[in-house]
């Protein structure tokens, strides 16, 4: 058997070098056998002096970072503060409302009525309507007939009672004629006093028939009166329900409705809150549908009671009589009830909430203040303040929802002059 030795290594006092002796089963050796290539090379590390370069400069660079940081945001604190503690405060416009000449006004809606509507119907027996002499819109005079039902037989009803009066007058002249003889031989003693009695009861009782007959006639002469409908006034027809072969009961249907003279009204409903500054007797003005022109008028009845629903209490305004003024059209109705000197505010300066209207206030202090107004109508110029300001305050004029009670804000500048007429 050979053996295989290791080889001979020159000592290191001869070479000059520290020698280290590596067994052939250690991994990794570090010294090759002569002449073999190594084929685990061992990795090149950095030298110790160019690490310490890169720490040195990495220290520099950040302290470099650390002294700009110092120099924009050290030396300048103060100011980027103020800046943004600025910049929170809002910037609002504001208005003084000067005092104005307002004229209170109180509306209200309603319709054009006939002031005494009356309806007409058959008062007498049920009958057939046979002429119909007036139409809707007609002027008629007081007992003008309007139409007629059929009489036929009322006509020969009032013929026969005619004939049976007189024929009872007759009978009753008889009576009191054989009545009469008799007293003149009473004395006589021509007759008995029995048949003095019995003729003096015959002449009574005919006299009385005369007026049994008579009141019959008379009440078939009312009856045949009745069939001719007639107006009870003089006044304008409204409606016509009666047309020719129509029956005509009583308590029916109606026939006609009469506007007595004329005359119409506005019938309207008010506020409650406005139904208190209204009194009768105050001018008045009325507007159509479609018309341009007013209808001047008067207050001339308010209503007794509200209507606990709704809160609104009846309001009637006369108006002179006038071709367009017709009966169910729609109107709007004016009550002028004031004129006064009063703050005008924009509508977008008055809030309201639960607590009723207010405005914002801006102090001496530039700070905001709820201020509790009254609000008395809405005109074109903006909301009329009745109540909570003199004119000369500070009002934020818009956009107050925004803002909180006792916050400061910062007030805009007003325009220039020019501006304003541009």
């Amino acid at each position: 058997m050979g053996t295989n030795l290791d080889p001979l290594i020159p000592p290191g006092d001869e070479t000059g070098e520290s020698v280290t002796w590596i067994g052939r089963d250690r991994p990794g050796a570090a010294h090759p056998e002569p002449g073999m290539a190594n084929l685990n090379p061992a990795p090149a590390r950095p030298a110790r002096g160019n690490r310490a370069l890169w720490i040195i400069g990495a220290l520099l660079v950040l302290a470099l970072i650390l002294y700009v940081a110092m120099k924009l945001f050290g030396g300048h604190h103060d100011k980027p503060t103020a800046l943004a503690d600025r910049g929170t405060v809002p910037l609002v416009s504001v208005v003084i409302p000067n005092q104005q000449a307002v004229t209170s006004n109180v509306t209200f809606t309603g319709a054009i009525a006939a002031r005494y509507d009356m309806p007409i119907a058959n008062e007498g027996d049920t009958g057939r309507i046979v002429a119909v002499y007036v139409e809707a819109g007609d002027k008629v005079k007081r007992g003008q007939v309007l139409a007629r039902i059929d009489d036929s037989v009322t006509v020969q009803q009032v013929n026969r009672l005619a004939a049976s009066l007189d024929q009872a007058k007759a009978q009753a002249a008889l009576s009191a004629a054989e009545y009469k003889r008799a007293q003149g031989v009473e004395a006589a003693g021509a007759l008995s006093a029995e048949d003095i009695e019995k003729r003096h009861a015959t002449a009574i009782t005919d006299a009385a028939n005369v007026k049994v007959v008579a009141a019959q006639l008379a009440e078939a002469e009312a009856r045949l009166s009745r069939t001719r409908i007639v107006a009870p006034v003089d006044g304008t027809v409204l409606t016509r329900g009666a047309e020719v072969g129509q029956i005509a009961a009583p308590g029916g249907a109606t026939l006609f409705r009469v506007a007595s003279g004329g005359e119409v009204e506005m019938r309207g409903q008010i506020a409650e809150q406005d139904l208190a500054q209204v009194k009768a007797g105050q001018p008045a003005t009325v507007y159509l549908t479609g018309i341009d022109r007013p209808f001047p008028g008067t207050v001339r009845l308010l209503g007794a009671v509200i209507d606990p629903n709704t809160r609104l209490g009846d309001i009637r305004i006369t108006l002179k009589p006038d071709p367009s003024l017709r009966p169910g059209a729609f109107a709007r109705g004016e009550v002028t009830v004031a004129k006064a000197q009063r703050p005008v505010l924009p509508q977008t300066a008055v809030m309201a909430d639960a607590n009723g209207s207010y405005v914002l206030l801006v102090t001496d202090a530039n700070k905001v203040e709820r201020h509790p107004v009254r609000v008395s109508g809405v005109t074109e110029a903006g909301a009329v303040i009745s109540e909570g300001l003199t004119g000369k305050e500070r009002v934020v004029a818009t956009a107050g929802g925004f803002l909180r009670d006792g916050e400061e804000v910062r007030v805009a500048p007003a325009p220039a002059a020019d501006d304003a007429t541009k």
